[in-house]
């Protein structure tokens, strides 16, 4: 069975294969980021979800993980994705802090966090 950062290093590495990284997810386990208003739930939920931001930006992948807090059941980790953004020709670089709480060798909930602003001035077009 899976710890929790085997599940998070899982969900990174896998992030531009929604359907791989969906699979990482229990039936009811979420995927947040509350600062944005995203709330999926269960691998479909996931799958739409980075289906989605891929379409928006191609090269989106996750690099230069920091593990804060490392727990069978719980972990906390920092990790950071710069990729462009074709429709404005902007970069998107960002930090995310996640916590993941795992259930059963599954992700129950993966919460992020990440600089709204950085994200609003890589998505506008000027």
């Amino acid at each position: 069975m899976k710890t929790a950062l085997e599940l998070l290093r899982a969900y990174l590495e896998s992030v531009r294969s929604p359907a791989a990284a969906g699979a990482l997810f229990a039936e009811d386990g979420v995927l947040e980021l509350p600062t944005i208003n995203i709330h999926v739930t269960g691998p479909a939920g996931v799958e739409a979800l980075l289906t989605g931001l891929l379409k928006r930006v191609p090269d989106f992948k996750f690099k230069d993980l920091k593990v804060w807090i490392d727990t069978p059941d719980k972990t906390f980790g920092e990790y950071s994705v710069e990729a462009l953004v074709p429709d404005t020709g902007k970069l998107y670089r960002q930090t995310y802090a996640g916590v993941l709480i795992a259930e059963n060798g599954k992700i129950k909930l993966l919460r992020e966090a990440l600089d709204t602003a950085a994200a609003a001035a890589a998505f506008k077009k000027d």
